[in-house]
């Protein structure tokens, strides 16, 4: 079966539709009961960027949070996709001295256009899997191997979060180089139901997934940057939700208040359909009040702009009227 999704965000250039982009999307409640539904939602996608919380609380599970001393700034931004702004790399080089080693240990491969890998966006992530490294005794020069005992501790988490076998999980190399695990959207959305109720689980996971949630909300530049989506979604919803984008049109978020975890998916991948998707999914199923919408406009509602900076059409969502 393939991946499918239905039209829901268009790209107006004057008062044409120029484009049009699919979405698939699912959310349930904490009795398991479908919230939304649309597209194909059974297939399996890579979750990319959208894995990051449970893989930082993988690493809180096993006590890096007391053992290295580390603050809510420093977890937040290892479930982060970070802008590389000057308090990101700071916090990253945090995290990499009290662990007792050096930019030199990262992975990850530089952002485009600079040279040392802590600029990359996933460097924040890639500390704290050397911290889970360091505490377990797993071996920090081989921690992007998915066999290295690290790596299987967070894949281990990441399945009984989505309620899968471990050994069911297709494993890939992400932009990053660590292991990415798909799952279908259905699951993901469950995964970020526990992640709203903590529920399910046991209690050193669900603690550390605790933890990694109230690090997001306290810190929402921290893990993705100053005037980033998610981080408006989470300040727009007053600590009531937590949201990860992810690469390829993927986002996921845990409602705290109504105890429902959603997962959206942008078809053809592209990361401008993914704000005005998810605000209008939210918004038609009545968990988007009027006020947070007009607090969104910017992401509801991006306009297109050409090379001299006029705007020439907008991005809207098809039920966005």
């Amino acid at each position: 079966m393939l991946l499918g999704g239905e039209p829901y965000v268009a790209v107006m250039r004057g008062s044409v539709v120029e484009s049009v982009h699919n979405v698939a999307g699912y959310a349930v409640d904490a009795r398991g009961v479908p919230v939304f539904s649309f597209g194909t939602v059974d297939v399996p996608i890579f979750l990319r960027s959208a894995a990051k919380p449970f893989i930082a609380a993988a690493a809180v599970a096993t006590g890096v949070a007391e053992r290295f001393g580390l603050e809510p700034r420093e977890i937040a931004v290892m479930a982060a996709s970070h802008s590389g702004e000057p308090f990101h790399l700071e916090t990253v080089r945090s995290i990499l001295k009290k662990i007792g080693l050096d930019e030199s240990a990262l992975r990850c491969g530089p952002e485009t256009g600079f040279t040392e890998p802590i600029t990359n966006n996933c460097s924040g992530k890639h500390a704290g899997i050397l911290a889970l490294c360091v505490a377990t005794g797993a071996d920090p020069d081989t921690y992007l191997d998915p066999g290295n005992p690290a790596q299987q501790r967070i894949l281990s988490f990441c399945a009984r979060a989505s309620d899968e076998p471990l050994e069911s999980l297709t494993i890939a190399v992400d932009g990053c180089g660590v292991p990415v695990y798909a799952t279908t959207l259905r699951h993901a959305a469950l995964s970020y139901r526990r992640l709203a109720t903590l529920d399910e689980l046991d209690p050193a996971g669900a603690r550390a997934l605790q933890v990694v949630r109230d690090a997001m909300i306290a810190n929402p530049e921290y893990m993705s940057g100053t005037g980033e989506f998610d981080a408006a979604m989470i300040r727009a919803f007053d600590g009531t939700l937590v949201c990860k984008g992810g690469a390829e049109g993927v986002l996921a978020g845990a409602l705290l208040d109504r105890k429902i975890g959603f997962a959206i998916k942008i078809i053809d991948g592209h990361e401008r359909a993914r704000p005005p998707a998810t605000i209008e999914a939210l918004r038609a199923a009545g968990l988007l009040s009027e006020a947070r919408f007009e607090a969104l406009q910017t992401f509801a509602r991006p306009v297109v702009k050409n090379k001299s900076g006029r705007v020439v059409g907008r991005i809207r969502a098809i039920g966005d009227r």
